[in-house]
């Protein structure tokens, strides 16, 4: 059988909603203001929508508890960027925000099971 199962579904959406949690922290600690999270359309999703001085940061969150399947930016595709970037013109259109800045962060989030998680936060990564 392949796919997934609604029980590891369910840890997936727990483990990115955690990581998720601690990326707006420690971007707040940086003194990033978060404006949306979770932000969906029909063409997607963005994880964190955040103002960095006068910038508008889209921000992707990748979370694991292992690199056995690649790293978290390996899971950002050329793709998914352009995504993204239309993700946040549509967003900021919807908040009546014209000309504005946009720049996509990521942050990625690993969880190994004990301890502290490990926060790497990696700006205008396309």
């Amino acid at each position: 059988m392949t796919g997934t199962t609604t029980r590891q579904q369910g840890h997936n959406k727990a483990l990115g909603d955690y990581g998720e949690r601690v990326a707006a922290r420690h971007l707040a600690e940086r003194g990033m203001v978060e404006l949306d999270r979770n932000w969906r359309c029909d063409e997607g999703e963005i994880d964190l929508v955040l103002r960095d001085a006068d910038e508008l940061v889209v921000c992707e969150v990748k979370t694991r508890t292992t690199l056995d399947h690649g790293t978290p930016h390996e899971a950002v595709s050329a793709e998914k960027l352009q995504r993204l970037r239309r993700l946040a013109v549509r967003w900021a259109e919807r908040q009546g925000l014209v000309g504005v800045p946009v720049r996509v962060d990521l942050v990625a989030v690993l969880q190994p099971g004990k301890g502290r998680a490990l926060v790497e936060h990696v700006r205008g990564i396309g």
